[in-house]
């Protein structure tokens, strides 16, 4: 099959005539296009002979450039020069073993660091971009990468525009094109051609790819897609890559220069040390050059990269897609989620719950679009409506342009929510709407306008008459409606308060009989005359695991607030079931409005409900939560978001529900819209934080041992003659630290950022986003660890190396000497890999086999370690000896001893931070957390 003929850019009509410049009409038949759109079949010929719209990806780094990059740094420099130092003074194995560990940490972070850029572009891709378009007429919703020139699309507010465009038609269009132009201020939108002369930004006639439509709606066809637009030709000129240095990275990177630097000094002085002792010029300097190799963690890098990159998988497996690579540790610190409202803590499903007519009050109940209900009046149940009931949801029913389908045991919606709980309702109620739309059919219609706040809707009554419907704002309906029995407008309005001070949305339903020989409704048909049927109240309701993951945020010491354009009523209905609200009321967007930038601070963070607030409410809201030192997570779907999730620490946009807008300003995508996964991605973040701590206070003590024990060699064992030759003694040989640095950091190492959650992990406050790294507590057990392990191979070596010396001679003894000490350090790290699987308690609460990844580490270690023992290649390369069951029993024992040694360590931290506990200073600001919700 050829490959698709992709185009060059398509700025001119065939005939030679720029796009902008052409009427509409002209613009369709250039194209062989229609105002109906192409059908499928034009469109899939399209696609053949065009290619995808899409812009290809450039890659800003080839896997040359990548591998570079893990070799230039100073770091890796010094172990060359030390491999090439050691092969020229005659220590060739050394020397290859040096390499050796330089090829494989830069295959590991060269690996990792390929994988995990791929890993973000398939997460990005994951969320979905699709755009409206006519095929033959109809209205169909087709990936935005299924585009091709002639097609028809539809844009509304929020969209991003998918392929360069010329308008056939538009209201109150405008297009933000800071993507080509620079210019922040949207361009307004109009049919008229344009000079051929005009610039981008004064080609009001089109739209491109990549910009986003702010305001306003508008259909257009496509002139250009994929690499033909605008912003592809701009795209060409860039290179792309995947920025993966982090906060953490960059903290760690510090450490690692510092460390660098104090381990080339202790270098220095270590050469003096063996040159005033009588070590040979080559010892010397092997031994100082071996002991920066073993003493630097350059494992470290890998495998920060690779628990980052397991995070970022993780929580894509709980729904929360990670865009930008940072938003996995600051997770670990937020402290503040201000979340939407609708959809996002709410179900997005309208549910009408309670109904009104002139006769009395009933209730609906069935949650969301669930296929049943029952309707009650007070506490009795009843079979069927009543008349003046069956009335009321029969006219919401047919003044209503949504429809509902059953799926699987529950409906879905199609249209506005508004109307489909309308239809759910009646429904509910025993109804079947398309019975009675088919014998009611609609006429005519006036459609829904904001600034007119109802529908009327003309249907035949069945009988050979007509009947105009009514829905809308309860003020609005009451005033065209006449008296009739039991209506009574102080009532209505008093029903109407009630209702709304429960949170509910109300609708007012009313209908009047019409000329049976008229058609059409004009606007003075609907100036009054009506007779009110009732009252329809509905809510969104609080999604049960929103409720659950909002008692699990405060647990964690994170504060939830909600901020919503809805009424302060609904606001505060919500917000009190969600448990955010006590006794305060909430706060209004006009209220934020008249407030200073000090009593902004304070009632942000005093308040944890605010309602009918605006874009720059928002934005003010997030500036000041960060001045009050919080770390804010924010959540949004809509083009009035955007501003607040790039200025917040964490931008979160709702997969589903959200616009391109949004999308593109946030970090984490959300693709089932829930704020249940928003908590299940701050786990995420913390379980992630706590292994990478892990690996760092398990990596340094074994670096910081193997120096220790070089150093104790090298400054006070003897300097033997043997054979004629003075020989330095040596508890371990350059190869063989080197060997325990190599295996231990991948087989050991790496399993830790697989591990599981910490219990306790969503009970514990948020860590401060500057909290050091190397905390005191990391400093105090890399110290204590090292001293242990590096007293444990010292001894065991001292022993056997006097043992064996007078039964089998200097060359025997040193041999199995070192290999125990080289095999005690093994076992001690196996032992305390088993502690660094909880920093704070036993292992056993997070569970023996809940990372099955450590046990296959020590697995492969073990095997690696016995191939070293026994295996005779491995004798000559590391000048190892084979050992008796009895001395791998004894390393065994000794390296075990690191157990009761950290738990004493646990216990003692754990009885301290209970004494400490509430005494010292807090994180962050301390927010107010509401009551458990029951």
């Amino acid at each position: 099959m050829n490959p698709p003929q992709i185009h060059p850019p398509t700025e001119v009509a065939p005939q030679g005539t720029p796009w902008h410049t052409l009427p509409p009409e002209e613009v369709l038949a250039s194209l062989q296009s229609h105002p109906e759109g192409l059908s499928e079949a034009e469109a899939r010929d399209r696609l053949e002979r065009h290619g995808p719209n899409v812009l290809q990806r450039v890659s800003g780094e080839s896997w040359l450039t990548l591998l570079w990059r893990q070799v230039n740094n100073p770091l890796i420099w010094v172990l060359l020069a030390s491999a090439g130092l050691a092969i020229t003074l005659g220590k060739v194995t050394d020397g290859l073993i040096v390499l050796a560990v330089v090829v494989l940490n830069t295959l590991i972070g060269f690996v990792q660091e390929f994988r995990a850029g791929k890993a973000i572009e398939a997460l990005t891709r994951m969320v979905p971009e699709n755009a409206t378009v006519l095929r033959g007429g109809d209205k169909v919703t087709v990936p935005s990468s299924e585009l091709v020139p002639g097609d028809v699309v539809l844009l509304a507010s929020g969209d991003k525009v998918p392929a360069d465009v010329r308008l056939l038609a538009g209201r109150n269009l405008q297009v933000e094109e800071a993507a080509l132009t620079g210019e922040s201020v949207p361009s307004e939108k109009s049919l008229a051609p344009v000079a051929a002369s005009a610039g981008i930004g004064d080609r009001t006639s089109m739209a491109f790819g990549g910009t986003h439509v702010t305001s306003g709606t508008g259909t257009a066809v496509v002139v250009a897609t994929g690499g033909a637009t605008e912003l592809g030709r701009i795209s060409q000129l860039l290179s792309e890559a995947v920025d993966l240095q982090t906060p953490l990275t960059k903290a760690l990177a510090t450490i690692g220069r510092y460390l660098t630097l104090g381990i080339l000094v202790i270098s220095a002085v270590l050469l003096g040390v063996g040159l005033l002792r009588g070590y040979g010029v080559a010892e010397s300097l092997l031994a100082a050059l071996t002991l920066a190799v073993a003493a630097i963690p350059e494992g470290l890098p890998a495998i920060v990269t690779i628990a980052l990159a397991v995070g970022v998988q993780y929580m894509a497996a709980r729904r929360a897609i990670i865009r930008k690579l940072p938003a996995v540790e600051t997770l670990g610190s937020t402290t503040v989620i201000c979340s939407d409202k609708t959809g996002t803590l709410t179900r997005n499903e309208m549910t009408v719950q309670a109904l009104w007519t002139p006769s009395g009050a009933y209730s609906l109940s069935g949650v969301g679009y669930a296929p049943h209900g029952e309707l009650r009046r007070g506490e009795q149940a009843l079979d069927a409506p009543p008349e003046d009931v069956r009335e009321l949801l029969v006219a919401g029913a047919l003044c209503n342009d949504a429809s509902v389908h059953a799926n699987h045991g529950s409906w879905e919606l199609t249209g506005d929510p508004t109307e489909g709980a309308l239809l759910v309702a009646a429904h509910k109620a025993g109804l079947k709407v398309v019975e009675w739309r088919a014998r009611q059919p609609r006429v005519d219609a006036i459609p829904f306008e904001s600034e007119n706040q109802f529908m009327a809707t003309l249907h035949e009554d069945g009988q050979g008459g007509r009947q105009l419907l009514l829905k809308g704002a309860p003020e609005v309906v009451l005033r065209r409606c006449e008296p009739r029995d039991g209506f009574d407008a102080g009532t209505v309005h008093a029903e109407v308060d009630r209702l709304a001070s429960r949170g509910m949305r109300v609708l007012a339903v009313a209908s009047r009989a019409f000329p049976a020989s008229r058609d059409r409704v004009q606007p003075e048909d609907v100036a009054g005359g009506f007779q009110l049927l009732g009252l329809e109240g509905m809510i969104d309701p609080p999604r049960e695991e929103a409720i659950r993951a909002v008692k699990a945020c405060h647990a964690a010491g994170i504060t939830v607030k909600m901020i919503t354009g809805d009424h302060a009523r609904t606001a505060e209905a919500i917000g009190a079931r969600l448990g955010l609200l006590g006794e305060e009321r909430a706060v209004t967007g006009a209220q934020l409005a008249e407030l200073d930038d000090a009593r902004l601070r304070e009632t942000a963070r005093s308040s944890n409900v605010f309602a009918r607030v605006a874009p720059e409410h928002k934005l003010r809201l997030v500036r000041a939560l960060q001045h009050e030192g919080q770390v804010v997570a924010m959540t949004g779907d809509g083009v009035n978001d955007a501003p607040a999730l790039k200025q917040a620490n964490i931008g979160v946009a709702m997969g589903i529900t959200g616009t391109a807008v949004s999308k593109e300003s946030a970090d984490i995508i959300l693709t089932d819209d829930n704020f249940a996964s928003i908590a299940a991605a701050v786990e995420e973040g913390r379980r992630v934080y706590d292994n990478l701590i892990k690996s760092l206070a398990f990596v340094l003590p074994t670096n910081l041992g193997l120096a220790l024990i070089l150093i104790v060699g090298v400054a006070f064992f003897p300097i033997l003659h043997v054979a004629g030759a003075r020989e330095p003694l040596l508890a371990m040989l350059p190869t063989q630290l080197l060997w325990i640095n190599l295996v231990a950091t991948v087989a050991l190492a790496l399993p830790l950022a697989f591990e599981a959650r910490e219990p306790d992990v969503m009970k514990r406050p948020p860590r401060h986003p500057d909290a050091p790294v190397l905390s005191g507590f990391v400093v105090m057990r890399t110290l204590l660890v090292a001293v242990l392990m590096c007293a444990g191979a010292i001894g065991l070596f001292l022993w056997e190396y006097h043992t064996e010396a007078a039964r089998s001679g200097h060359e025997v003894a040193v041999r199995e000497a070192q290999t125990m000490a080289v095999t005690t350090v093994i076992m001690f790290q196996i032992f305390y890999l088993l502690n660094c699987r909880s920093l704070r308690d036993s292992f056993l609460r997070i569970g023996v086999f809940s990372n099955p990844f450590v046990y296959l580490g020590i697995g492969v270690l073990v095997l690696l370690q016995l191939g070293f023992i026994y295996l005779p290649f491995m004798q000559a390369v590391f000048n190892s000896a084979p050992l008796k069951l009895e001395a791998l029993g004894l390393c065994a024992l000794v390296g075990a001893l690191i157990l009761p040694v950290i738990s004493v360590e646990k216990a003692w931290r754990s009885r301290h931070a209970r004494h400490e506990q509430g005494s010292g200073p807090r994180l962050a600001p301390r927010l107010p957390r509401r009551a458990t919700v029951t």
